[in-house]
């Protein structure tokens, strides 16, 4: 094993997955930004990378600041060279800033490295062997923001637009040549993010709360049926019909919610 990676047995972000991807013959790599590693969990009793698939989770973003960068995409080929070959790529890094109008130059231009342009970066990587291969699979986890919006921070609601904008993006583009692409759109997860949202935490708690395996399993769910739009609150697809039938009603809706919120932000 690459001295970059390292045995995580308990993998939070593959457990939920753990019996799909065994049937499926994974073998699964994650990309843990608060480890600043690789860790690696073995699906498979025996593991033989040249006849199963590598997955990629990734957690941490490939990021185009200083040697943050280096380490990631270092990491990025380290996993690779352990699997042998990547077939699908989970892009769950993001981050929220809590701020509106206030949110400083830097804090835009972070949102937007890790909450889009980490996706841009890995899809240059991977598109270009999984074309030669005829497949591959893309999963952008975006979230319910990037299909309608989220008061209280504008670089999140605004970038997690671009995330799902690129997802839309790659399936036109590639869909006809055996790229599959997902794009995870939840509502509130109990997840760190969630648990440090602050003044925002009375707007994600007017809709249920999920816990991650949830999100695994609808995304498990959408592979299956070859859907692109991963939902895991099924109400987001009542919620994004209103807003694109009738924007005016639906701004009017959001704009009460901010009122009651204490005004801008």
């Amino acid at each position: 094993m690459h001295p970059c990676l390292r045995v995580r047995p308990r993998c939070t972000l593959t457990r939920p997955r753990k019996e799909h991807l065994r049937l499926r013959g994974f073998a699964a790599l994650e990309l843990d930004r608060d480890r600043d590693t690789f860790a690696f969990e073995t699906i498979l009793a025996t593991r033989e990378l040249n006849q199963g698939r590598g997955i990629l989770a990734s957690k941490a973003a490939l990021t185009a600041h200083g040697h943050h960068r280096g380490r990631s995409i270092f990491a990025f080929e380290a996993a690779l060279a352990e699997l042998g070959r990547i077939d699908m790529y989970v892009a769950n890094a993001g981050i929220g800033t809590t701020q509106g109008l206030d949110a400083t130059e830097d804090e835009w231009a972070r949102s937007w490295d890790v909450n889009v342009m980490a996706h841009v970066r890995a899809a240059r990587r991977l598109v270009p062997d999984w074309l030669e291969r005829g497949e591959g699979r893309f999963v952008v986890t975006a979230s319910a923001a990037g299909l309608l919006t989220m008061l209280g921070d504008a670089p999140y609601s605004v970038t997690k637009h671009g995330a799902v904008a690129f997802a839309e993006w790659l399936s036109a583009t590639y869909g006809s040549r055996g790229i599959a692409v997902h794009a995870i759109c939840p509502l509130a997860v109990n997840t760190p993010m969630y648990e440090n949202s602050g003044p925002l935490k009375p707007v994600l708690d007017r809709d249920p709360v999920l816990n991650p395996p949830a999100v695994a399993e609808a995304l498990i769910d959408a592979m299956n049926a070859g859907r692109f739009l991963v939902l895991p609150h099924p109400q987001v697809t009542d919620y994004y019909a209103f807003r694109a039938a009738d924007p005016d009603r639906w701004l009017k809706g959001m704009r009460k919610i901010q009122t009651q919120m204490g005004g801008g932000v």
